[in-house]
């Protein structure tokens, strides 16, 4: 019997997919989805970026071709698209932390700008490729921490190494799209999500698994900016959109654009907020604020989806209590030794059940 994804997913069955970055946290839930719809799915990455890491835990390996290699390398990359011979593009290879870039930011702006060069030249070389999309982030705008969302029409211009290479990474898919894939018939968007928390997020500087570390080890949950807004979301909501937009565009040129990805403004909430949400769902933990010193990162950050609403009809499946529940069920499962692939199969399932697109 066809599941409820291969059933949402439908257009994805047998369709030849790239996607870069597949080794990470979003790239491997990413592949999951894909797989679990029938698709031909080949990635390219670096090796996972933290032990343990979710993509060997999920056993996606297993089913799809997967190239270790680094992003910032054309000649591997094209003789991956030539082999692979991809239909639709999926860039998420970066190097996505904010403090990381303030030490490594050198590093960071090869990865994250001459590899989306890299990504949009090989788009250019195959013609195979018919749908591309590069996911950037909601702090590629220059942040006035202003109260209200911003929307894909205010200035790019992200603050630090991070987000100012994002911004670039915008930038140099616009000029692509101006100069050769208009004329290519290929239907590109960059995609601005939100914060994303979810099962099997093992980095460093991230809130969710630093509270999950410290609660494992009976430790004090250390905030390092508990009274920053931002704007929370369960994984899926962000990877369901790109496959969304990936699907319309494939159809039908005129989806292609520039869209936000976040949770509606009650979901938007303080750090210290995710925090209290997250012990008490937990059942235990206790957490500290430790605001200290040290390089710029926003206050205030929100987005305005009205855009992908009003062109998708999309609307979010999970509110911020929902996707704290399904991210501890994940963490709980894995503490205990239990089964994280079908979990990770049940909590798909279960969000394509939901509603929404």
């Amino acid at each position: 019997m066809e599941s409820v994804v291969e059933k949402k997913l439908e257009f994805y069955k047998g369709r030849k997919v790239l996607v870069t970055g597949h080794t990470g946290f979003k790239g491997t839930w990413l592949c999951k989805m894909l797989i679990n719809a029938g698709a031909i799915v080949t990635g390219y990455a670096l090796e996972p970026p933290t032990q343990p890491n979710l993509f060997e835990l999920s056993k996606v390996q297993e089913h799809m071709e997967s190239v270790i290699g680094d992003i910032r390398d054309f000649g591997h990359l094209q003789a991956v698209f030539e082999s692979a011979q991809p239909e639709i593009v999926f860039h998420l290879a970066a190097q996505p932390l904010v403090r990381k870039s303030y030490s490594e930011p050198r590093y960071t702006y090869e990865t994250n700008v001459m590899g989306t060069v890299n990504v949009c030249e090989c788009v250019r070389l195959n013609p195979c490729v018919k749908s591309f999309v590069n996911v950037t982030t909601d702090k590629v705008y220059r942040n006035n921490e202003w109260e209200w969302g911003y929307r894909e029409n205010e200035p790019l211009d992200g603050y630090d190494p991070y987000s100012n290479s994002k911004s670039c990474s915008e930038l140099v898919t616009h000029s692509y799209i101006n100069s050769f894939f208009q004329d290519m018939g290929i239907a590109v968007s960059t995609a601005r999500a939100g914060n994303v928390i979810g099962g099997g997020d093992f980095a460093e500087d991230r809130i969710i698994p630093d509270c999950i570390r410290a609660v494992i080890k009976e430790q004090d949950i250390l905030v390092r900016n508990p009274y920053s807004i931002r704007p929370y979301q369960h994984v899926l909501e962000p990877l369901a959109v790109y496959l969304l937009i990936a699907e319309r565009q494939y159809k039908d040129k005129r989806f292609a654009g520039f869209y936000n990805v976040g949770p509606d403004d009650s979901d938007c909430i303080t750090t210290g907020e995710l925090v209290s949400m997250f012990c008490e769902e937990w059942g235990d933990g206790h957490w500290l604020d430790k605001s200290v010193e040290g390089p710029h990162e926003a206050n205030f950050l929100k987005l305005d989806c009205s855009k992908i609403k009003t062109v998708f009809g999309w609307k979010p499946h999970w509110k911020i209590n929902e996707a704290i529940e399904k991210t501890i069920e994940w963490a709980k499962i894995y503490v205990s030794h239990g089964d994280v692939v079908a979990c990770m199969n049940s909590q798909i399932d279960s969000f394509y059940s939901t509603g929404g697109k």
